[in-house]
């Protein structure tokens, strides 16, 4: 059982030794079509940068100080009916 784990981690290892080339085209397979809107087709770098959509700015969401809350006045509480249309408020 032992070794069978043993195994199984190496081979695991070994698979994560994967080498990191330029992206290309394999033979016969045309590049990336281009998009309708594009003056030129996207090269491999710029399809696999993430956009600011995709991985967004984080400095915006950080709360620099914190500010008492101001009174709504909508927040009332439920009335007798639960604001139940046409019930009566004795539950009749």
């Amino acid at each position: 059982m032992r070794r069978l784990l043993i195994a199984a981690m190496l081979v695991g290892l070994l698979a994560g030794c994967g080498s990191r080339t330029e992206l290309k085209p394999k033979p016969g397979m045309s590049v990336v079509p281009k998009a309708e809107a594009a003056k030129k087709p996207a090269t491999p770098t710029q399809l696999m940068t993430p956009t600011t959509q995709a991985r967004p700015d984080r400095k915006a969401d950080l709360l620099t100080q914190s500010d008492a809350r101001p009174d709504d006045p909508f927040d009332l509480p439920p009335g007798p009916n639960n604001g139940k249309q046409g019930a009566s408020p004795q539950g009749q």
